[in-house]
């Protein structure tokens, strides 16, 4: 969670750790978001959290204020999972995706692959990576999704067949978040969960192509609506993770818990400073 700290100006002579190639580049000023005191003593190093799409300790640059673009990538996210996910349990009835199309292409692919962009020039990896792939998986979606492109024509390349080809898309999706989900294990609760959540959509959208191939249709419709219901809840937890990023004390008079994992670099500190305070 961001604190305000401009009391106390980052040592310089801190040993510099790195941190999924996340070793400090940044740029924003410690008054803001990606900057936070971990211990009590500060020592210039960001504890891990969703807000900046950052897994693990990472340093901030001092001398340039890039504002912190993980909260604009996760609410393009966010959005677009969401209008998706109302088609996927078939809610008020709507089972047509083509809504999705307009806010795949634009708000969830590229913005969201802008915010990808800028998360590298601020020497984040983990949200580089997370960021730009998600943005090109809703370009991509979209594409699939528009007629004049003929994937999933009758008269296509797979002559309306689709289903299983899909099935490989989504399922690909599914192990590339599984990766990415294993480097949010040091990391936050809500961080940690946005990406298992939409792990499992992946997961349950993928079996309901392969169902639907395999003409199973009530089962297809279950892991649809199943994978749907987990779609809602990765967009609620990337909007938390988004709140937790834009929140400081200059706009809020409140922020948002995190809760870090008891094996994170920020509870250990917290943990030191609390035997340090009753020693």
């Amino acid at each position: 969670m961001a604190t305000e700290n401009t009391e106390v100006p980052p040592t310089t002579t801190a040993v510099e750790k790195e941190s999924n190639g996340a070793n400090g580049a940044n740029g924003v000023h410690p008054r803001y978001l990606y900057h936070h005191d971990i211990s009590g003593i500060n020592t210039g190093f960001a504890a891990a959290t969703g807000g900046s799409l950052n897994p693990g300790l990472w340093k901030p640059y001092e001398h340039r204020k890039f504002a912190n673009p993980a909260p604009l990538g996760l609410c393009a996210f966010a959005l677009t999972t969401f209008v998706l996910s109302c088609i996927n349990t078939q809610t008020r009835g709507v089972k047509e995706p083509n809504i999705v199309v307009p806010l795949a292409f634009g708000y969830g692919g590229l913005v969201q692959l802008l915010a990808g962009m800028w998360e590298i020039a601020c020497g984040n990896t983990f949200g580089a990576t997370a960021l730009s792939s998600y943005g090109g998986f809703w370009i991509s979606y979209a594409i699939l999704l528009t007629p004049n492109w003929g994937i999933t024509a009758p008269t296509g390349p797979y002559e309306g067949a689709v289903s299983s080809p899909i099935g490989f898309f989504l399922t690909g999706w599914f192990i590339f978040t599984t990766l990415l989900l294993i480097c949010t294990l040091r990391s936050t609760v809500m961080f940690f969960s946005l990406f298992f959540t939409l792990d499992l959509a992946f997961l349950f959208l993928a079996c309901e192509q392969y169902a639907t191939d395999m003409g199973n249709t009530s089962a297809a419709l279950a892991l649809q609506k199943t994978g749907g219901v987990f779609g809602f809840l990765a967009a609620f937890l990337a909007w938390y993770c988004a709140l937790a990023g834009i929140q400081d004390s200059s706009n809020s008079f409140f922020q948002v818990p995190v809760f870090h994992f008891p094996w994170s670099e920020k509870a250990r500190e917290e943990r030191q400073k609390t035997d340090r305070e009753q020693a």
